[in-house]
């Protein structure tokens, strides 16, 4: 891992790295940074956020494909490779020009917060994942108490609509791919405090 030593690193050089590397990298303009390892919480969530999307997403005999953090999102006009939690693609998967492992056309991107990225994870990250054009909803997942954001754009609009769902008795709409989860189901399993 020395050449993580160094300051700023090519595209290339990155994803050199990466194809040999037993841990994620996120990449941001010649930064690169390991991902950390996660919590109980954060790994069944992310578990639970993709199984929900998925299979609610075939029931209604839907064509949108669901992936979890194994795959990789470009966000090419910021020069940025990204991990995100879970994502939905409605269209044909478009893969990245440098990194055929990594797609480029996500309409909806979950991210599980933790205490070390939930401002980055607000604002930052927010911030790259409006660049991508096909990106419609945001959604932000604490795990140490039944709360989920939805940031909604609606089609033809540059406003980002917000929802808040609080408690496991609700149930959260994901406007972008037409589909309600229960809060129930998205935190089955995680330990909350009582």
């Amino acid at each position: 891992m020395d050449a993580l030593k160094k300051q700023n690193h090519t595209l290339s050089e990155y994803l050199a790295i990466e194809q040999n590397s037993q841990i994620k990298h996120e990449y941001h303009n010649g930064k690169v940074f390991a991902m950390a390892g996660g919590t109980y919480n954060h790994a069944v969530l992310c578990g639970n956020s993709y199984n929900e999307l998925r299979n609610g997403l075939a029931k209604k005999g839907s064509q949108c494909k669901t992936f979890n953090s194994e795959l990789k999102l470009a966000i090419s006009n910021k020069n940025s490779y990204v991990y995100p939690d879970a994502m939905v693609i409605c269209d044909s998967v478009a893969h990245d020009e440098n990194d055929l492992n990594a797609v480029t056309n996500p309409v909806l991107v979950i991210e599980v917060l933790s205490k070390s990225t939930a401002e980055y994870d607000r604002n930052d990250k927010f911030h790259l994942y409006r660049q991508i054009p096909s990106l419609r909803e945001y959604v932000l997942i604490e795990q140490d108490r039944a709360v989920v954001e939805v940031f909604f754009k609606p089609e033809g609009s540059d406003l980002w609509k917000i929802s808040r769902y609080i408690g496991l008795d609700t149930s959260m709409l994901f406007e972008s791919i037409a589909l309600s989860i229960k809060m129930r189901e998205l935190y089955f399993d995680v330990n909350l405090p009582v």
